[in-house]
């Protein structure tokens, strides 16, 4: 799962960066809100945690504009004002969700869990479930039956994205732009490279699920039968 953190105090965004990628979430840190909402239109985020008070734009506007442009993003917004009137104007403005500075580490982490359940995000008793794989969002291990092999990281974001668009065909693109990030000079050799790493781990799991390519479009899971 890919977040964006747009928080102007860089120590703080640092520090919640650091959790959650402690916690298998790819992170990447925003600290004005003009940028921020640049980021956030890119389409290639999860969920977003998103300060009110922001330089070049506030939380507030950010959130108003995410959500006119017809994004779904699902938006947690960081504030230290803890009053009932501004928690309203937070959701009024498109927040899902509003937690007050100063929280616990894991508060925080239950916001994007919670996030992605109301989004439908095919989550599970926090896995991910397709053919007879099981993928724990928690600790990276994909299982199948008595077998089980743990992710790395890239390989645990390709994974859970095949797995959460289950038969749909997912580009090459958008695995570049979700696992690399936007600004990287990843290319397709990338990505081939770790899809044959995950085929290879479905091989030794003995999974019916297969990973297909389709040429000049992406890939995307297929179950199979038992040989």
């Amino acid at each position: 799962m890919r977040i964006l953190v747009v928080e102007d105090e860089k120590r703080l965004a640092r520090t919640i960066g650091d959790l959650l990628e402690a916690n298998n979430y790819t992170v990447d840190l925003c600290y004005d809100g003009e940028s921020g909402l640049d980021n956030a239109l890119s389409g290639i985020y999860d969920a977003m945690l998103l300060d009110v008070m922001l330089p070049k734009l506030d939380g507030l506007t950010v959130a108003r504009k995410i959500r006119g442009s017809g994004s779904t993003l699902p938006i947690l917004m960081l504030t230290a004002r803890s009053a009932l009137e501004d928690k309203v104007t937070g959701l009024d403005s498109g927040a899902d969700y509003y937690l007050t500075k100063p929280f616990e580490s894991e508060e925080l982490l239950a916001c994007p869990r919670a996030l992605t359940r109301k989004q439908g995000g095919g989550t599970l008793d926090n896995a991910l479930s397709f053919g007879d794989l099981k993928l724990e969002l928690a600790s990276c291990l994909l299982t199948c039956g008595e077998r089980s092999v743990r992710l790395s990281r890239k390989e645990f974001e390709i994974m859970s994205l095949l797995m959460a668009n289950g038969n749909a065909v997912v580009t090459k693109e958008t695995l570049i732009l979700k696992v690399w990030g936007y600004e990287s000079d990843a290319e397709d050799n990338n990505v081939e490279v770790y899809i044959s790493f995950l085929r290879k781990k479905l091989t030794h799991l003995h999974s019916t699920v297969s990973i297909r390519t389709l040429r000049m479009l992406g890939y995307h899971l297929e179950v199979g039968k038992k040989a």
